[in-house]
């Protein structure tokens, strides 16, 4: 894999509307990689979910360092892939969907939901939107969230930016009901 770049940000919201709120925190890592496949048809994408398994690991280890907490303390994660020109959809789907999960789960000590994922095309300062869904259950509504990301010089024509964002709680200030995090099973909305 060809690593052009690494870029990590922390989120903290601490007041809305100018209401002081218990914070609020979340971070993202992102690398910027060569897309090995770019400007031309390829029927295997192995090698696009080897990276993907690999990129589990690091962004999760990236995102989970910089919110400076134990792996149990995050509730909610999500992944994203943005292609540039040269490469397509199918690329972000190899890189994120196949064997991205796992290594990400095992960062964090687990996780039962699906990780929330999406998938673009774009070229440099473009805007990807890194969902985030609660790790434990599919139902908790406060925790249907993300996260957005632009890098003004990617990606570049032959290049993808694959993203991981995690965070300590669900939205700043959630009032719209459903199930709350402090009540989940284990099992809800969970195959």
């Amino acid at each position: 894999m060809k690593l052009r770049k690494l870029i990590t940000f922390v989120e903290e919201t601490r007041a809305e509307r100018g209401r002081d709120l218990p914070p609020s925190r979340r971070a993202l890592a992102a690398a910027v990689i060569a897309n090995p496949h770019a400007g031309q048809y390829a029927p295997d994408l192995a090698a696009l979910i080897d990276m993907g398994a690999a990129l589990g690991g690091l962004l999760g280890a990236e995102a989970l360092t910089a919110l400076g907490c134990a792996p149990e303390a995050v509730q909610s994660y999500g992944k994203a892939a943005l292609v540039g020109e040269e490469g397509e959809l199918e690329h972000a789907a190899a890189l994120l969907h196949p064997q991205m999960g796992a290594p990400l789960r095992a960062v964090l000590g687990g996780g039962a939901a699906l990780v929330p994922s999406s998938k673009a095309m774009g070229g440099p300062g473009a805007v990807i939107d890194v969902p985030l869904g609660h790790k434990d259950a599919a139902y908790v509504r406060s925790h249907f969230d993300g996260m957005r990301l632009t890098i003004p010089d990617a990606p570049r024509a032959g290049e993808i930016v694959v993203a991981v964002a995690l965070a300590l709680t669900g939205r700043p200030d959630p009032r719209v009901g459903g199930l709350r995090h402090e009540d989940i099973t284990g099992a809800d909305g969970l195959r």
